[in-house]
């Protein structure tokens, strides 16, 4: 899906134009509000998305909708007409991405964009993570596109454990094949801050690569802890194999291919391969990450 919002900022005279990709999706809407909070006017931003009607509240905010997918190079170059910013958030269709983002992006440069903020993940070019691959490409893409652009290699969601709670109540235990891996996750929201920052201030950070995680750097022994305080009751961590992961999960209704890539970053865990100590997303923000004792409580 393709959703991109553009805002127009003026400033000595000159009007600023920035799309954001993925804006009716969890980290864009994040995006948009982290925007509006930088003084960015919702008549300033348009989003383009591939159903209008999930963007029915944006349209009555006074977001200007506009239609568009990521397989759509016509559509997208149209949707980018007049942007002097992207902000490029990574699809959520694993497989299709590097495809997808080679169309924005060349879609961008036809259209004119001058700068680019991509949602990476963290040390995407070295990363373990079969998730890293279409990453790796993209930032491999843009290098070669000739367009200036700010890396934002952001780490795990905290949000992506919030199904854990579910199954942390039917079961009475965590499931994973982390080991004793650390993951310095963070909320979306203070993801999306960090690339509102970037994208309303490319002048201090175009050729950058920010490696982004939050302040706790927790095994999953630990997350558990945290999910035992959530919901009340102990719950321990049961670590297993990656392959028995993966068939655990896809015994609980995760499609197998998407099952095998869980079960794949579980194991970059191990390896340290979302875990960060680069300050990057706290000086971005200017505050700590949201702990994650507050992001499952919200789920």
């Amino acid at each position: 899906m393709v959703v991109q919002a553009t805002t127009r900022i003026i400033l000595l005279g000159v009007t600023m134009t920035i799309a954001v990709t993925g804006a009716t999706g969890h980290l864009g809407r994040h995006a948009l509000t982290a925007l509006r909070n930088r003084g960015v006017h919702p008549t300033d931003i348009v989003a383009i998305v591939r159903d209008p009607a999930k963007a029915a509240d944006l349209a009555e905010a006074g977001i200007d909708v506009r239609q568009a997918d990521y397989t759509n190079s016509e559509a997208l170059t149209r949707a980018l007409g007049g942007v002097d910013k992207l902000l490029l958030i990574s699809g959520s269709e694993v497989g299709q991405r590097a495809t997808q983002h080679a169309n924005i992006i060349d879609a961008a440069a036809t259209a004119g964009v001058t700068y680019i903020a991509y949602t990476s993940i963290l040390d995407a070019q070295n990363s373990p993570l079969a998730l890293a691959d279409e990453h790796k490409t993209t930032e491999n893409l843009l290098a070669k596109s000739g367009i200036e652009h700010t890396i934002l290699r952001n780490g795990w969601y905290w949000e992506n454990y919030a199904s854990a709670i579910e199954t942390a109540k039917a079961t009475g235990a965590l499931f994973g094949a982390a080991g004793d891996g650390r993951v310095a996750g963070a909320a979306r929201e203070d993801y999306a801050e960090a690339a509102a920052a970037v994208i309303t201030n490319t002048t201090d950070h175009a050729g950058k690569t920010y490696e982004l995680g939050g302040n706790e750097h927790l095994t999953y022994t630990e997350l558990a802890e945290v999910i035992s305080g959530v919901i009340g009751t102990h719950v321990p961590y049961k670590n297993l194999g990656e392959a028995e992961y993966a068939e655990l999960l896809e015994n609980a209704g995760v499609p197998g291919p998407f099952a095998r890539i869980l079960a794949d970053s579980d194991t970059g865990i191990t390896l340290g391969a979302l875990d960060t100590h680069s300050g990057d997303l706290q000086r971005l923000i200017g505050r700590t990450s949201t702990p994650v004792a507050d992001v499952l409580s919200q789920a």
